[in-house]
């Protein structure tokens, strides 16, 4: 009997002590914060050929306002931005599939993309622009009826074009830098609807400047947010917050007067 309560309290004392170990181990909850800083690095999706929120230039560099947001962004977490370009088309996809942390490539915020992502922001009021040739005397939307109008493929530009009346086609690019430069060979598309702010940073860029003409108005008016996965709230809420900081202590309007030539964030 004696011996049979030593196995006892011996089970007893195991029990215990595995139990204590496992409340012990289980710790606090890591959140995805904790890995981007563990890991020392805040993964962003993004279209490398949006100018001038994000592209190339001479030397293949990453440049443009999402870049130095996002980078912006990383410092304050204690990390680097790390960049991965992904087609515009399947961007949403790809956040929802954990190939990067969040997006920030420009994207309107639609009632649409939220019920599948969740947005911090607007961290910039945008809207979808009409673009034609100079000589083409189209001026205005309801001119487009039988014409071929451009658009990226997967964007609120697409959407957009194809809500105006009495077009042929809506042909879809992968690339707005493939549509506005189509536009000028002419024969294949009459008119380019895209966001205005990349619309006017590419023609001012542009050597045939002169040979593009942006109507007057938009189609629509569009804020622009950084995208995370849906129920990444502690994420939401800690960049939310550096993004509050950032318009707070003027680096917003910085970035603004930089790329876009004008303050944005003015109050």
């Amino acid at each position: 009997m004696k011996k049979m309560k030593k196995i006892a309290a011996v089970l007893m004392t195991a029990v215990m002590a595995a139990a204590l170990f496992a409340g012990c181990s289980s710790g606090p909850k890591t959140t995805t914060v904790d890995e981007i800083k563990k890991a020392g690095k805040l993964t962003v999706g993004l279209a490398d050929d949006f100018p001038p929120f994000e592209y190339r230039d001479d030397k293949n560099n990453l440049i443009g306002f999402d870049i130095d947001l996002a980078n912006a962004i990383a410092a304050k977490l204690g990390v680097k931005a790390e960049f991965v370009p992904t087609e515009f088309s399947g961007i949403i996809l790809a956040l929802n599939s954990d190939k990067f942390d969040m997006i920030i490539s420009g994207l309107s915020w639609t009632s649409e993309r939220e019920k599948e992502v969740s947005f911090v922001g607007p961290y910039l009021q945008s809207g979808q622009a009409i673009i034609v040739k100079a000589d083409s005397g189209i001026t205005s939307k309801e001119d487009l009826k039988g014409k071929v109008v451009g658009a990226q493929l997967g964007s609120t530009g697409e959407e957009a074009a194809k809500k105006i009346e009495g077009t042929a086609e809506v042909k879809t690019y992968d690339k707005v830098t493939e549509e506005l430069q189509d536009l000028l060979i002419g024969g294949r598309i009459d008119a380019v609807v895209t966001d205005k702010p990349v619309a006017g940073y590419y023609i001012a860029k542009s050597a045939q400047a002169d040979q593009y003409k942006i109507l007057e108005g938009m189609l629509t008016e569009e804020p622009m947010g950084i995208a995370l996965e849906k129920d990444e709230t502690e994420l939401k809420t800690e960049v939310q917050k550096i993004y509050d900081g950032l318009v707070a202590d003027g680096t917003m309007s910085q970035l603004s007067i930089k790329w876009f030539g004008y303050d944005a964030y003015a109050k």
